[in-house]
């Protein structure tokens, strides 16, 4: 459609090539061709970021993908091997330094597609292959390219930021600061607002970052192309001139417009369109950032000056106004204040630059003469000094740019290069410069088809790896050699070259010599009148393209005034005169004088003194691309959505016209046929040899032989990978899948070592409560023993005796003296043990100490023999001070010499350049004979099935021959009896009548055969209709049986992964129920302790209060006792205020001790609650997925019915396993009961699962079925062409014709022309027969009526044959219709068998999963 491209849309009716879709937007129903159709990805597809994953892939599903992400504000897409970006024309928040540190060493499937990926894969692969690295940035204008190249400058800044050294401390600014800081002064002095882009590049740029061998940036140099320096004179309508203009206009304060006498934007002529804003961008603000860029790259506040004044010069330049003279066409200058501020900003005396303008001194054989200069010469001459001064200050720029980011007097290890340049261009008026952007562009188009398609294929066949050659990509030779051919027949910059040294040539004369000499060639067109504006027009890769050739001639010389140029060579401004320093090389007046003279003297002229814009710029585009086809390309492809700069809107025929023109989907096609995964043998081995444990010996394998024998144990299909001489090959997504295996094999063996090290720690943890337990046994056993014999009297009596008995206190110091025996026991056996340590490490040491000696007697005798070297070395250097001598003396011989080899080389140089000229001719016969080779072997393939075809052709012919040679015997025969009839008509002119009446009888029996023949022509006809009906019907069952296939696979694919997902669940379900239960067990362990130490403990405290109160109680009674009895009760106070305080304490930290208990147990019972409450969130969102799931699978009822079950079975072991949690401490036993049932459950699933795999193998079954039902249609097919052909057999002279290609024809002409002679000579037979039976008619007049019957005879034959062969043409379009349906069936079929393997592949997958389950 014309708004959405291709529209959605579900297949209602099919009747023949017609089908009736109803849209999926408004449910309106069209009818369409079948041929128009394309088939839609599945919902899974949607927004996928490689879109070489999609299933289905053609224009509509790359379109909609691209469309369906650049709606969601993803603007990076992958597509095969590079990346396309889409203008979102608005700012997106995925650029910050957060979003680069993500991104950082990270693979290339693991983040989202962005620039930053790409920057860093070729960041890394700089690193790890040592091989130069580029980033093309292609497209059109305003698609991006420039603000992606800053993004990739930005990601390297930051990711390979250098390390400062002692040198660069006092440096202005570090190195990646002023590499990002470049740009900004670059854009400013080079970009303009143009209608398709705000900020376009008007030159190309390539930047080169350097890296040393660690991958820090050393240096950085800047290379640009083209720079539109007509833009600074006049501009289109709604343009801008080059934004400095702007910047410095608006942004400079007082002083500085009065110090370069700055004016309103109005006052300016070469302003055509006045002050031009551009949204969202104040030019105040950017001319400050440019200033401050300009300060962080070095330049001083007296070069800014400079380069202000030139920029103000070039302006004033537009306002000097001349006037024509009445008497003559001299031209005038009537005020000359605007040259006045001129010749200030500049340095240059008035009445010599006045001179220099009207009057210039041109030199006319040996003198010079002063040549008076029309209004229109002077107002040129003006224009072209703009020109020329604002392209020397950026070319000095960017000299000043590059000196200071080079840093190294050393060059880099590697470099990696951003290339940013014009994209291709048609505007309603192209000139010079737009077919020079144009070229670029076709040459660089020409390197990504050249790396994407033709590279990867010949790497398989130096790999050895079997693959048809595909030729992918668009044949841009043809174009590129109409613009740069230099002789048979020259190219259009040849022809403007020749032109331009050709006397009194105009631009008219350059238009009709291109129109004569490239006027048949098939990438060039005349325009036509009304339609095309230009002179001539080129057929691009990317549309055709109307030039216009005005002013070609002059701006492929870019003549200059050598007068002017000379007074700004000495001018007083320092700046200034170091631009015009090389004024010997510009085409000054004279040279365009002698123009008119000779083609001899031009010719001397293009030798000696100049080249032309074109030749140079071809030099140069040269060089950049041998630079780029030394590196290993990196390409981003950005795409423009609409010329209206809105966000949010993507016009789909202008989307879809890039697409064809980039090749992107070419691309994508080759990286799905093809192996774009390859890793070497080394490199896999290492990587995945933890996936196939065992399956390689013990002892050296070679690689290929190891990686043959891992690939066998991982059981992969044979058409997902191959295996090279020194790589193995992969298809997309068998990589990232082996990634998953080896990330799931790791997570075992760390799962396993994690088991293992807690099972340790829990050992550990249980022997010390063990200890723990026993040492508590022996204080209650204690504490009972108390209990019982405190209240007994004898016992009492014992405790009060026993402290005035010397003898408890001898076995207290016995026990003592044990214990200091016991101690110093102790202490001696360590003595030993640390002694005999102590011997070890002493021992240990000596063979050390040995060691080192016998060292240091190496060393000694290592540094005698340096310092040996050393002498030698020294008496060396002398030696060669000596040589060095005499090689200065040589030099100073050489550098004479050097002066005659400088003359020398100049003529070198003149042969060099015919030689470059003659190696870029070789270099393009060389491409076109490499694209004729591949048409050759096309071509030759096709030869091979047209002898094929000629050899049966020539079998028919020579049954048809030998059926003509009977039928010229029979008519030899007739004619034989017709002459002895003849002879005997007059002896049987008796017997005429009854001969008539025969006659008759046989006219009626012709009749009753060509009745019946008719009825059988119909009858075959009626037979041919089914025929195609059957075919329609078998190709319509092909694709329903298709569609089945796919939609069975899918659903199969789906079952698999709900299965996995509800495997999962299972698992995480009962690993959660594990780890409750153990907490919940620990928790009631610690509960039971705390509670039986707490009952211990107020037991404790009732036992002291009821001792403390007996105590009390004996107290009283014996308050009348001896002395001792009353310090016997001090002291007993005395301990019971101890006890007292010792109980209190006791009881505190005991309380403190159940407070932290308390909060422990409060945080676990949170955390059990919180891993509830995110069991049911789980459980919800399982529901949600269940829905869904269950509205899914409605149409796998019958096939899913024992998962559904599962299914429900695991809702009912979540219910019951939230209530348990609920009741975990009532309900422990209920537990241990559901552990046994969630066994049972488990060997249900287990049996479940392999009713799965059995269900697996009968659609495996089914599939095989399939694919002979699919094998046996095809035979069908077969069957029916061949019956097709029976059909045609009676028309073969035609129906070969049709099959045949245009080679051919000369040769079934010629077969033509013989049947032609043979049926002259049957007509010259026939004509005799008539003049004889004319002769019979004459003697017998009663045979007239029957030869008019069969005259008419014969004209109704000529009429039926017409009919047939009218109708046998009808039949082969109608044939050659079903060849075209035929291959469309054919390529679908393809696509559905590459599906079908990986279907497979995903089948085997998981049947493996099945057996590791298992």
């Amino acid at each position: 459609s014309d708004r959405n491209g291709f529209e959605a849309a579900s297949i209602k009716e099919e009747k023949g090539d017609e089908v009736t879709v109803e849209l999926a937007e408004n449910g309106k129903k069209v009818k369409v061709n079948k041929d128009d159709i394309q088939k839609m990805n599945p919902p899974k597809f949607s927004k996928v970021e490689d879109m070489a994953e999609l299933t289905c892939l053609n224009e509509a599903s790359v379109l909609h993908n691209l469309r369906e992400r650049y709606y969601s504000g993803l603007i990076y897409t992958y597509s095969g091997l590079f990346c396309v970006v889409v203008n979102p024309y608005k700012m997106l928040p995925i650029y910050s330094e957060k979003i680069v540190e993500m991104y950082k060493g990270k693979k290339r499937h693991e983040m989202p597609p962005h620039i930053y990926a790409i920057a860093d894969s070729a960041y890394r692969s700089m690193l790890q292959d040592r091989e130069d690295q580029s980033i093309l940035c292609t497209g059109e204008s305003g698609a991006g390219k420039t603000e992606n190249t800053k993004k990739v400058i930005q990601y390297l800044a930051v990711v390979a930021s250098s390390h400062k050294s002692k040198k660069d401390v006092n440096a202005i600014g570090e190195l990646e600061k002023q590499l990002l800081q470049a740009n900004p002064i670059l854009e400013a002095f080079g970009n303009a607002k143009t209608v398709k882009n705000d900020n376009s590049s008007r030159f190309g740029k390539f930047i080169r970052i350097n890296f040393d061998v660690t991958g820090y940036i050393v240096g950085a140099n800047i290379d640009t192309y083209l720079l539109e320096k007509s833009r600074a004179i006049r501009q289109a309508t709604e343009e801008r001139t080059f934004h400095i203009f702007y910047y410095l206009l608006a942004g400079s304060g007082v002083k500085m417009k009065e110090d370069l006498l700055l004016e309103p934007f109005k006052n300016y002529r070469f302003l055509s369109n006045g002050h031009v804003t551009i949204p969202g961008q104040d030019d105040k603000d950017m001319f400050e950032e440019t200033s401050e860029a300009m300060t962080i790259m070095g330049f001083s506040c007296d070069e800014q000056t400079s380069i202000f004044k030139v920029v103000s010069s070039v302006l004033q330049l537009g306002n000097i106004s001349f006037k024509k003279e009445r008497s003559t066409d001299q031209a005038s200058m009537p005020d000359n204040t605007v040259a006045q501020k001129v010749c200030h900003l500049l340095g240059m005396n008035v009445t010599d630059f006045t001179r220099a303008i009207l009057s210039p001194r041109i030199k006319v054989g040996r003198d010079y003469v002063q040549k008076a200069q029309t209004k229109e010469q002077a107002d040129f001459a003006v224009e072209a000094l703009a020109k020329a001064m604002y392209d020397r200050l950026f070319r000095w720029l960017l000299i000043r740019i590059n000196k200071a980011l080079d840093r190294t007097k050393r060059q880099g290890a590697t470099f990696l290069g951003i290339l940013d340049i014009a994209g291709f261009e048609i505007f309603q008026d192209n000139s010079f410069e737009q077919l020079c952007i144009n070229y670029t562009n076709e040459k660089l188009q020409q390197l990504f088809n050249h790396t994407m398609f033709i590279l990867e294929q010949e790497e398989y066949q130096r790999e050895g790896i079997e693959w048809n050659f595909i030729d992918f990509g668009l044949d841009l030779q043809p174009c590129i050699e109409l613009i740069e051919r230099l002789t048979n027949p020259p190219g259009i910059l040849a022809l403007l070259d020749e032109e331009c040294w050709f006397p009194k040539a105009t631009d008219k004369s350059f238009v009709e010599k291109v129109v004569q000499e490239l006027g048949n060639h098939t990438k060039f067109s005349k325009p036509k009148q009304l339609k095309d504006k230009g002179d001539f027009c080129i057929v691009h890769y990317a549309g055709k393209v109307p030039y216009n050739a005005g002013n070609w001639l002059t701006k492929n010389m870019d003549p200059l005034n050598d007068n002017v140029t000379s007074l700004l060579n000495i001018s007083s401004d320092r700046h200034v005169a170091e631009l015009w320093r090389d004024v010997d090389r510009i085409v000054g007046l004279d040279q365009v004088a002698k123009m008119s003279e000779s083609i001899q003297g031009a010719s001397k002229t293009k030798k000696g003194m100049f080249r032309t814009v074109g030749q140079l710029y071809k030099e140069q585009l040269g060089k950049l691309m041998t630079t780029l086809r030394n590196t290993s390309p990196n390409f981003v492809r950005c795409i423009i959505p609409n010329h209206e700069k809105r966000a949010g809107k993507l016009e789909a025929h202008l989307v879809l016209e890039q697409l064809r023109c980039n090749g992107v989907l070419e691309g994508i096609r080759i990286c799905r046929q093809g192996f774009p995964n390859r890793i070497i043998f080394q490199e896999f081995r290492q990587r995945y040899e933890i996936l196939t444990p065992g399956a390689i010996p013990k002892g050296f394998m070679d690689g290929k032989q190891a990686c043959a024998l891992m690939i066998k144990a991982l059981e992969l299909d044979s058409n997902l990978f191959r295996i090279g001489q020194s790589k193995i090959f992969f298809r997309t997504g068998v990589l990232a899948h082996l990634e998953e295996e080896r990330d799931l094999k790791i997570t075992d063996v760390i799962i396993s070592f994690q088991a293992r090290s807690r099972g340790y720690l829990a050992r550990k943890a249980f022997a010390k409560r063990q200890q723990q337990l026993t040492a508590m046994k022996v204080i209650q056993r204690n504490c009972a023993a108390y209990l019982k014999l405190r209240n007994w009297q004898w016992w009492r009596l014992f405790t009060k005796v026993k402290p005035l008995l010397q003898v408890t206190r001898q076995e207290e110091e016995m026990q003592l003296k044990d214990d200091e025996l016991q101690r110093t026991k102790e202490k001696q056996q360590k003595a030993e043990v640390n002694l005999v340590e102590l011997e070890r490490k002493h021992s240990q040491m000596m063979e050390e100490k040995v060691c080192l000696q016998e060292q240091l007697q190496a060393e000694t005798e290592l540094y005698a023999e340096a310092e040996e070297m050393r002498v030698r070395l020294e008496s060396k250097r002398q030696e060669l001070e000596e040589i060095l001598h005499e090689m200065e003396a040589r030099v100073e011989e050489e550098e004479d010499r050097n002066q005659q080899m400088l003359n020398e080389k100049k003529k070198m140089q003149t042969q060099i350049l015919d030689l470059e000229e003659q190696l870029d001719e070789e270099e393009a016969a060389r491409q076109k004979l490499q694209l004729d080779k591949v048409t050759i072997e096309a071509k030759l393939k096709k030869m091979d099935d047209d002898i094929i075809i000629l050899e049966d052709q020539n079998i028919k012919f020579a049954k048809e021959k030998k059926i003509l040679e009977e039928r010229i015997a029979d008519f030899t025969t007739n004619l034989a009896e017709e002459e002895e009839k003849a002879k005997n008509l007059t002896k049987l002119k008796n017997k005429h009548e009854s001969m008539i009446s025969d006659l008759e009888v046989r006219l009626k029996k012709e009749e009753k055969t060509r009745q019946e023949l008719e009825k059988l022509k119909r009858k075959l006809e009626g037979e041919g209709t089914d025929l195609h009906d059957q075919l329609a019907e078998l190709q319509q069952q092909i694709a329903e049986l298709k569609m089945q296939l796919a939609k069975k696979e899918e659903e199969l694919q789906a079952a698999m992964s709900r299965l996995d997902e509800e495997i999962a669940l299972k698992n995480n379900a009962l690993k959660k129920i594990r780890e409750l239960e153990a907490f919940i067990s620990d928790l009631q362990e610690d509960l039971d302790s705390e509670k039986s130490a707490r009952n211990k403990a107020e037991k404790q405290k009732r036992d002291l209060g009821e001792e403390l109160e007996a105590l009390k109680t004996e107290l009283e009674d014996t308050l009348d006792s001896t002395a001792t009895q009353q310090e016997l009760r001090a002291k007993r106070e005395h301990e019971v205020s101890e006890m007292k305080h010792a109980l209190e304490e006791e009881s505190r930290t005991h309380e403190a001790q159940i407070h932290e208990m308390r909060q422990k147990y409060g945080q676990a019972i949170e955390e059990v609650t919180e891993q509830l409450e995110q069991a049911k969130r789980v459980r919800a969102n399982l529901e949600k997925n269940k829905n869904s799931l269950e509205k899914e699978n409605s149409e796998l009822s019958n096939e899913v019915r024992v998962l559904s079950t599962a299914k429900a079975e695991v809702e009912h072991k979540k219910k019951k396993l939230e209530n348990q949690l609920q009741e975990f401490q009532v309900k422990m036993a209920d537990g241990e009961r559901a552990r046994t049932e969630l066994n049972e459950r488990v060997h249900k699933l287990q049996s479940e699962l392999d009713n799965v795999t059995a269900i697996l193998n009968e659609a495996e079954g089914k599939s095989i079925k399939l694919a002979k039902d699919v094998s046996s249609l095809g035979s069908q097919l077969q069957d029916t062409q061949e019956l097709l052909q029976e059909e045609t057999r009676q028309k073969l002279n035609l129906s070969t014709r049709l099959r045949q290609l245009d080679d051919d024809k000369n040769s079934l002409q010629e077969q033509l022309d013989e049947e032609g002679e043979a049926k002259r000579n049957l007509e010259r037979q026939l004509s005799t027969l008539t003049m004889q039976l004319t002769d019979a008619k004459k003697k017998l007049n009663d045979d007239a009526s029957a030869l008019e019957g069969l005259e008419e005879g014969k004209k109704r034959l000529q009429r039926e044959i017409e009919a047939i062969t009218q109708n046998f043409e009808e039949k082969a379009a109608a044939y050659d219709k079903l060849e075209k349906t035929k291959n469309r069936l054919q390529q679908e079929l393809d696509d559905l068998l590459v599906d079908l393997d990986n279907q497979r592949q995903l089948v085997s997958n998981l049947e493996k999963k099945q057996k590791k389950f298992d």
